[in-house]
């Protein structure tokens, strides 16, 4: 094949377009990991190979974080993992975790990810989720203005424990370069001058990893709950098969419940025959989740779930019946049979039934297992107890893991701290608070005036003149219509928008008969139509009379038209709010409640 031509290979590049990276999903978070070094080398093998090298090492220490830090952690959905990628001749380390409903468990990550900076001090990190950076909307009210999310991407890293942000070559307020993976590079090495390490946006940005890694402990909950003996073997061998299971019963659907509907307790994998009671570690989402999901019992479960059990016992076996139904859904349904931890879980099973492995005994789990039962208050919540909480008042009975502890508390009155703050800012919009200024090669008019503000000056509007105008309409002065009140405002200069010329206020004259010639014959402005209905006879006779004196009383008829309208609307609010009673409200006037039946 003869070499392509200059002209045709700039033809095939135009037209080339790249395939678009997949978006994250809402519950996903992805973090890259690259070394970057002061002296950079050019490329070679054995830089290559160092390259690996070391970033092994980064995996060796975060191993080592997750055996010291998060001992016995259990994961909502996917674990946290780093593996070696190359991309574009860059060596890098790269992850992505699904952390399903616990928001918790992307901050773990984020901890993890800046502990490790703190041991490899040229280790730089990026991480991103569906909003992309992320740590950016946490620190939304420091940071600069020029800081908009449609030039955030690459911009923000991890380094040496701290938040770094890649500047703009020049100070503006509004800046559009984009830079990509090779300008950040390029920066941190060469243009260290551009790096900004502001103490203010760090400590927002970290603001959730304040109490860590000691709140990490409180992600956990730790409940007594009656389950066969081979799903106490399994969640004994590994903790972190709860969440699966829990996973498979929040999300079930039809061709996973089939199973459950089995004639005899037989067919089932985990009968309900041979119950323990035993103490299991769920995270706090995964917990909730369980209790909060009003499931029928299954027929073969019915006699473990007697009605004459107390409170507390039928907790426990309703809870462990669920916890049952979730490990049976999740190794019968066809969908997850490829699940790694599925396979797992088969293989314990199978070397229970060849005799490898043997169910554990009653008194080993009495005497052996742990039996914590924690505090299940911070499930409810009351309003009462929300007041509190954002007045700084938390109950002092309250336990370190129920909804007053200070974590929660901080939180919550943080949120409303900056709601307030936005109240309070006469800049803020429908956009939100004014964070960025407006562009200043925006010209101005000769007055000084912008376009927006010569807008504003000349829109006027009197407030007691609007009031007039409204109660005059609804009977206050029955004899003057709409166009007369608004030739009386013109004169008095109260409306100034409307008398920006005479040709203006002809037209807007004009206008308005073309509509009343339209909408009479409708019978839209008739008030009485209701009564020629019910009367055609008199309403003939009564139309000729009207014909006759329509010049002189169709004005009045609009503004009664009006009122009636105005009245109907009240009475279809059947008491509640609405537009009528809040115009009539504005113009001091309060209308009775209608208590006809």
């Amino acid at each position: 094949m003869p070499p392509m031509s200059e002209e045709d290979l700039a033809w095939f590049k135009s037209t080339f377009r790249p395939i678009p990276r997949p978006q994250l999903p809402e519950d996903a978070i992805e973090y890259s990991l690259y070394l970057l070094s002061s002296d950079p080398a050019p490329a070679t093998t054995d830089t290559v190979v160092q390259t690996r090298s070391r970033l092994q090492e980064v995996q060796k220490s975060a191993s080592e974080l997750i055996r010291d830090i998060l001992k016995d952690y259990i994961w909502q959905r996917d674990p946290f993992n780093l593996e070696i990628a190359k991309d574009n001749d860059i060596t890098y380390l790269r992850g992505r975790t699904n952390f399903g409903d616990s928001i918790e468990d992307e901050w773990v990550i984020v901890f993890l990810l800046r502990e490790l900076t703190r041991k490899h001090k040229d280790l730089w990190v990026r991480v991103v989720d569906s909003d992309g950076e992320f740590l950016l909307i946490e620190a939304a009210g420091s940071l600069p203005a020029w800081l908009e999310p449609e030039v955030a991407d690459y911009r923000v890293w991890i380094n040496n424990g701290h938040l770094v942000i890649i500047q703009p070559k020049q100070d503006r307020k509004r800046v559009t370069e984009k830079i990509s993976l090779d300008d950040f590079m390029r920066i941190a090495m060469h243009e260290t001058g551009r790096l900004l390490r502001s103490p203010s946006i760090e400590e927002e940005a970290f603001y959730r990893l304040r109490n860590y890694p000691k709140q990490i402990e409180e992600n956990l909950h730790c409940a007594l709950v009656s389950i066969p003996r081979k799903v106490a073997y399994l969640v004994h061998k590994k903790s972190s098969y709860i969440s699966p299971a829990v996973e498979a019963f929040y999300t079930r659907d039809p061709i996973s419940l089939r199973t459950l509907r089995a004639s005899s307790k037989q067919d089932l994998l985990f009968s309900p025959d041979d119950l323990v009671t035993v103490s299991v570690r769920f995270t706090r989402v995964g917990y909730a989740q369980l209790r909060s999901q009003d499931f029928p019992t299954p027929a073969s479960w019915a006699q473990s779930l007697p009605p004459q059990m107390d409170g507390e016992a039928y907790t426990r076996a309703e809870s462990g019946m669920k916890v049952s139904c979730g490990f049976e859904m999740l190794l019968s349904d066809p969908q997850n049979q490829d699940k790694p931890i599925v396979r797992e879980m088969k293989l314990l099973l199978e070397d229970l039934d060849t005799g490898d492995e043997r169910l554990p005994t009653t008194e080993e789990i009495k005497h052996s297992w742990s039996l914590q039962q924690d505090d299940e208050g911070w499930l409810d919540i009351s309003f009462e107890d929300l007041d509190r909480e954002l007045k700084g008042k938390a109950s002092e009975t309250q336990g370190s893991g129920a909804f007053g502890n200070s974590s929660a508390q901080e939180n919550l009155q943080r949120i409303v701290a900056r709601f307030e703050e936005f109240l309070k800012d006469d800049s803020a919009n429908f956009d939100g608070v004014n964070l960025f200024d407006s562009d200043t090669d925006d010209e101005a008019d000769e007055d000084g005036l912008s376009s927006e503000d010569e807008e504003d000056e000349n829109l006027k509007f009197d407030k007691e003149e609007y009031m007039k105008l409204m109660r005059d309409m609804t009977g206050g002065n029955s004899g003057i219509d709409l166009r007369s009140q608004l030739k009386s405002a013109r004169a008095k200069g109260r409306i100034e928008e409307l008398d920006s010329s005479d040709d203006d206020s002809h037209e807007i004259e004009e206008l308005t008969r073309q509509m009343e010639a339209e909408l009479r014959p409708t019978g839209v402005l008739n008030h009485n139509r209701r009564e020629a209905a019910r009367n055609p006879t008199d309403a003939r006779d009564k139309g000729k009379r009207r014909t006759e004196a329509e010049e002189s009383d169709d004005e009045s008829s609009l503004n009664i038209n009006l009122a009636k309208n105005l009245l109907e609307s009240f009475q279809s609010q059947a008491g509640m709010p609405g537009p009528a009673s809040n115009i009539l409200g504005m113009m001091g006037m309060r209308m009775p409640q209608d208590d006809r039946k």
